[in-house]
């Protein structure tokens, strides 16, 4: 077992840590979690082609906030019992309504024995986000589903026919617990689960000291697929995490839908604003007034600016729309509270997450506020009404600004994030423990709401996975990686100025990933050899892998990386004159044959790419054929990103990976 103790005394965890039976003894820490059109969007229709049968016998786990387990999204109306490889239990908890042969598995992990007084020991979920991430990845086909009719439409996970295994690691206040994250990996490789789901981050960088990277490569090792979200710090560099290599890690883009709501003036103009408003106004005008006009007094002037509490006058306010400038979120509660009907905020950041509100309010920017200043002076009695948001239409994919960028601050030999996946205004279910904007005195409550970040962007990458399983049940997890990576739809560098360090190999493209024509397989020892390359030492991998390690006695793996790796990525020093990359790969026809595969290479200015051989001729299904990728880079300027890729192509099939090169 893995034993996670921050209450032990140095002389303690000595001890522990000799026992034959304890695997590692590190302290433990707490992590934070990384807070329906987008199927559609990434091409995943509902008619795709699937087999329903093995669909149903996929389990997918979620180590997240819990579940609310009786919404539409969960029930099980046409399912059969749980598949006989399930050795999971669903026990009685409090709040909990218990399991079904949809939500077939619920547990709760608090080892630490704190009581958390904003939330209830039990799989229930208080906060929404883990009923969010599990409807996303595999929730039930619910037609009309919307937030109060905004983004109306049939919610769905990209596997409605599979199964759902949920794991309570994270509580209202503590966040979540590595002891409690490692031991919810255990439980589900032991219950029998296909794919892992974690949209979670933080914590030791380190592969071999990192909960989530321990606990994925013991389910690898049994050929279970994690797939972890890259993180919500973006755009700043290298802040991406879950990086190890047996895990999917996924970047946030954006869908091709935004909301918007109507302000009409008292002289029948009409301006947008953006943000979701759930509100139908009751009166066709509302009095209006500038905050700075209604403030309490002299010295609240400034304050009044940003209609910040107490700084309003509330018999200046009562019954009327209030304009402000947007100083801090929550502006909208303040007016309500004493009195007014609604709230328009003048900003100049730029949304990509639609802010939800809970009273009437929008947001705009100078130019449009200046409108409604001119306006606002041409009058003694200005007017104005905030109409209930609506769907318009917007460019993308792109990737989200908050999104964790690259390079993987562990290793400069893989490319992290893998892929990218929607996370931008998200419509999945929730809870109704919580009001949908989690603002004192906000009575929205809904079955389904709107959610952003890497969070989001995991599960449909999961799904994906399980998608992919349910057509391919031998895969082992690099085989599904690999298609996962390979089929991805290249992203614009135009749009995403750090390319493939913000959308990795690009938009998951799901039924182009069930048939790759070739996959980048590996198993767990090729990962032992590429962590012995990397330089960490036998006795720290003995710990991960259970049983000694002499990295000086294996094979050592092949090439640059060391790894099969589905991506290339080559450090360039700014200094030098040229780096040179031998990158080592080994591919395997998972397609009919016999067939062909030609090479096309892509290479950046100043980059050399080769490939030997160029076809790669396959006989027979399964057969394995080995290449080799040099790259030859000529120095660059620090913090530089050049994309190149190596494409192989059949009647068929295009099988794509990028090649990266890039100065630290």
């Amino acid at each position: 077992m893995h034993l996670l103790l921050n209450c032990l005394r140095m002389k303690q965890r000595s001890y522990l840590a000799s026992m034959d039976e304890v695997v590692l003894v590190f302290p433990n820490q707490y992590r934070k979690l990384h807070t329906t059109r987008s199927w559609d969007f990434i091409g995943l229709p509902l008619t795709a082609k699937r087999k329903l049968k093995l669909e149903s016998d996929i389990i997918v786990a979620l180590l997240d906030t819990g579940i609310t387990p009786d919404f539409h999204s969960f029930k099980d109306d046409g399912f059969g019992p749980p598949p006989a490889k399930w050795k999971g239990t669903c026990e009685q908890y409090a709040n909990f309504s218990g399991c079904n042969n949809k939500l077939i598995g619920a547990k709760y992990f608090k080892i630490d024995g704190r009581s958390d007084p904003s939330d209830i020991l039990s799989p229930i979920d208080t906060l929404g986000h883990g009923t969010h991430t599990a409807s996303t990845a595999a929730g039930n086909l619910v037609p009309s589903a919307s937030l109060f009719g905004i983004a109306k439409g049939t919610a769905r996970g990209a596997v409605p026919s599979a199964r759902l295994a949920v794991y309570k690691v994270c509580w209202a206040s503590d966040g979540c617990a590595d002891m409690d994250i490692l031991a919810a990996f255990e439980a589900a490789i032991h219950d029998g689960v296909d794919v892992i789901s974690i949209s979670i981050g933080g914590g030791d960088p380190n592969y071999v000291q990192d909960s989530i990277g321990i606990g994925a490569f013991h389910a690898m090792r049994k050929g279970i697929i994690t797939v972890a979200s890259a993180g919500n710090d973006g755009p700043s560099m290298a802040t991406v995490t879950n990086n190890a290599p047996w895990i999917v890690t996924v970047a946030a883009s954006g869908i091709d839908r935004d909301f918007r709501s109507t302000i009409e003036l008292g002289n029948g103009k009409n301006v947008s604003g953006v943000g979701v408003s759930t509100f139908n106004p009751k009166q066709k005008q509302y009095p209006f007034v500038n905050g700075i006009d209604a403030a309490r007094n002299s010295e609240s002037k400034e304050n009044a600016k940003f209609c910040f509490e107490d700084s309003l006058e509330p018999k200046k306010v009562k019954g009327k729309l209030v304009y402000c400038s947007l100083g801090t979120w929550g502006t909208e509660a303040v007016v309500k509270g004493i009195g007014g009907i609604g709230t328009i905020l003048e900003s100049e950041q730029i949304f990509e997450i639609a802010q939800i509100f809970m009273a009437p309010a929008t947001i705009v920017n100078s130019s449009i506020g200046q409108i409604i200043t001119n306006y606002t002076k041409s009058t003694r009695s200005p007017s104005a009404v905030i109409h209930k948001s609506h769907e318009v239409k917007i460019s993308a994919p792109f990737t989200a600004s908050f999104s964790s960028r690259g390079p993987n601050p562990v290793s400069q030999h893989i490319l992290k994030p893998d892929v990218t996946a929607p996370g931008v205004n998200i419509l999945a279910s929730y809870t109704l423990m919580k009001s949908i904007t989690g603002e004192k005195g906000d009575t929205q409550f809904s079955e389904f709401t709107l959610m952003s970040g890497t969070s989001m962007s995991c599960p449909h990458v999961s799904g994906v996975a399980a998608y992919v399983k349910s057509f391919h049940p031998d895969w082992t997890p690099a085989a599904i990686r690999s298609a996962i990576i390979t089929t991805a739809k290249p992203m614009s560098q135009r749009v995403n100025k750090e390319a493939e360090f913000a959308y990795g190999a690009g938009q998951v493209s799901p039924t182009r990933a069930v048939n790759p024509g070739l996959v980048y397989d590996m198993d767990d020892f090729a990962y032992i050899q590429f962590l012995c390359h990397e330089g960490y030492n036998s006795s720290i991998l003995s710990v991960l892998v259970g049983s000694p390690v002499n990295c000086s006695s294996l094979l050592p793996g092949l090439g640059h990386d060391a790894i099969n790796y589905p991506t290339m990525q080559l450090s360039v020093k700014s200094n030098t004159g040229t780096t040179i990359g031998v990158f080592r790969r080994r591919v395997t026809n998972v397609g009919p044959a016999p067939t062909i595969f030609n090479a096309t290479i892509k290479s950046p200015k100043r980059v050399e790419i080769t490939v030997k051989p160029t076809s790669l001729i396959f006989s027979h299904t399964l057969q394995k054929k080995s290449f080799k990728v040099v790259v030859k880079a000529k120095s660059m300027a620090s913090m530089k990103i050049v994309s190149g890729s190596l494409i192989w192509r059949s009647p068929r099939y295009i099988v794509r990976s990028p090649i990266v090169i890039y100065s630290p």
